[in-house]
């Protein structure tokens, strides 16, 4: 009976293996075909419908993307709203989610159902934009940051995470002459990091990705953020309208490479991010869990 037993448990190891290993092939070929079809000349990408292993090389996508200085601007724009606006995000999520927290808070249950509210029902693009003109946030990058301050969802995630933490640690604090803040940063966050780093993850791939917000609330294209000037260039390569700029260059190399070649610039900075977070994502997955 053990050796049958032995027997299905590889089978079924076996079997677990081959999907998995078949479900990641499908998942990571779509990438090696960006990446390839980004390196690859016009001449074999215009003959070959689907290219993996190009035989033939060529940076003409990237040449014309960075042909002009105002995409290293753009992506130094996205790296200032990424770091800036992940702090932000991060100090007033945390500060919010400690006083929430506290169940001797006065009109806790009324604020949490004020969070709740915001997650079902937003004032829409006309009055949030009204919004940020009232405050003299448009032409600014603080657009892009001030109202996407605080995420409801991730609010409460780290609420929860913050009530889970021994109240003893707390105790022995205030016994110690410890205020609120140092609380917060002595103790609560420190045992937090994973959370911290999960949701800096979050915030950080948001911000990096801002698109439509930069094309409400900005209308300077020297504060534009890479997402948007990569789209400038996608049109002109389609020989749309795009910036001036971009046209005086030299003609522009098939707008599939060009394509290619965005998605690889947009995309590559982030994923350099993740190795450095991926230790604390992991447990930061577990948010809410109860270890024995």
């Amino acid at each position: 009976m053990l050796e049958d037993k032995s027997w299905g448990n590889r089978i079924f190891n076996a079997a677990n293996i081959f999907i998995l290993l078949l479900i990641a092939v499908v998942a990571i070929i779509p990438f090696i075909y960006i990446i390839a079809a980004s390196f690859t000349a016009k001449e074999e990408l215009l003959n070959k419908a689907f290219v993996l292993f190009p035989t033939k090389f060529s940076l003409e996508g990237y040449k014309y993307i960075f042909s002009n200085n105002l995409i290293i601007r753009s992506i130094g724009v996205s790296i200032y709203v990424t770091v800036v606006g992940t702090i932000l995000n991060l100090v007033f999520t945390s500060f919010m989610a400690f006083s929430l927290a506290r169940r001797d808070l006065d009109g806790r249950q009324f604020l949490m159902l004020v969070v709740l509210f915001t997650m079902l029902f937003n004032g829409g693009m006309i009055p949030t934009y009204l919004v940020v003109k009232e405050m003299g946030m448009l032409n600014s990058l603080w657009s892009l940051m001030i109202p996407a301050l605080i995420s409801p969802f991730n609010l409460i995630i780290l609420k929860n995470f913050f009530q889970n933490l021994p109240g003893e640690l707390e105790e022995a604090a205030k016994i110690d002459g410890c205020n609120d803040l140092g609380i917060l940063f002595k103790i609560v966050l420190p045992l937090s990091l994973p959370a911290m780093a999960t949701f800096a993850l979050f915030y950080s791939v948001t911000h990096w990705n801002t698109y439509i917000q930069a094309v409400l609330y900005i209308n300077d294209s020297k504060l534009w953020p890479v997402q948007v000037w990569l789209r400038q260039i996608v049109i002109v390569s389609e020989g749309g309208f795009g910036d001036a700029q971009y046209n005086d260059t030299n003609t522009a190399p098939p707008a599939q490479i060009v394509k290619m070649a965005v998605i690889v610039v947009s995309t590559l900075p982030i994923l350099f991010v993740y190795p450095f977070l991926q230790k604390h994502f992991a447990k930061g997955a577990l948010l809410g869990s109860v270890k024995g």
